[in-house]
């Protein structure tokens, strides 16, 4: 939605160091900052999060209720995945230096790191971007919804997920210690990043350390 904004206005910022304006941090190689209007008020429809990762860290599913997201990796590599509601398949698209993938409005979606030092900048068509997260939702969902819903033993569902906690954004937590088999994974059999991504490996091959949900916003 575009509003009036008076560009003669004292008070009207056409500078922005995202440096100073840190959303999360996990540590000095992980963190994301982030630019919207709340930041540079003569911003339009458009907003950004600066995401650096090391290998096998990932932004933690999660879908935009108002935007749609644009990643564009500036270096390193990593794997999109996008869960296309439509069809219910999912897409693991490989980005490299100088390469997109596109994220329509409200679909479920993470980032996986396949290098150190990777460097992708997420572009939103609104002024600040929303966020509901995997983690939020697992950790606020009553227990008893969940294993109720699924059919599950309740303890088992509390023993479980009793970690998860919410506002994750960039996991595995710095505390984890269990024992992932997603390296070396990520690019296995995948087309290279000029094709067509047609393949579909299942969630279970992709990730079988990780299993999330969502609720919440960046502020």
């Amino acid at each position: 939605m575009t509003t009036y904004m008076d560009y003669t206005n004292p008070s009207a910022q056409f500078f922005y160091d995202m440096k100073q304006s840190r959303l999360v941090s996990k540590d000095s190689n992980n963190f994301i900052n982030v630019m919207g209007v709340q930041q540079l008020n003569t911003l339009d429809n458009t907003s950004l999060l600066d995401i650096y990762l090391s290998k096998s860290n990932i932004i933690e599913p999660h879908y935009h209720q108002n935007a749609a997201e644009l990643v564009y990796c500036i270096s390193g590599s990593a794997v999109v995945s996008i869960l296309n509601p439509f069809t219910k398949a999912l897409m693991n698209i490989p980005v490299n230096p100088g390469q997109v993938a596109n994220v329509p409005q409200g679909w479920w979606h993470y980032e996986f790191a396949t290098s150190d030092q990777t460097h992708l900048l997420a572009i939103f068509n609104a002024p600040q971007p929303e966020v509901i997260l995997g983690s939020d939702i697992l950790h606020f969902t009553p227990d008893k919804i969940m294993a109720t819903t699924y059919c599950m033993d309740e303890e088992k569902w509390k023993a479980a997920t009793h970690a998860v906690q919410p506002n994750l954004f960039i996991g595995p937590p710095s505390d984890c210690h269990v024992q992932r088999a997603v390296d070396g994974s990520m690019n296995r059999g995948y087309p290279a990043p000029s094709q067509s991504p047609s393949y579909e490996p299942t969630y279970a091959q992709v990730y079988p350390a990780f299993s999330y949900d969502a609720y919440r916003r960046f502020y």
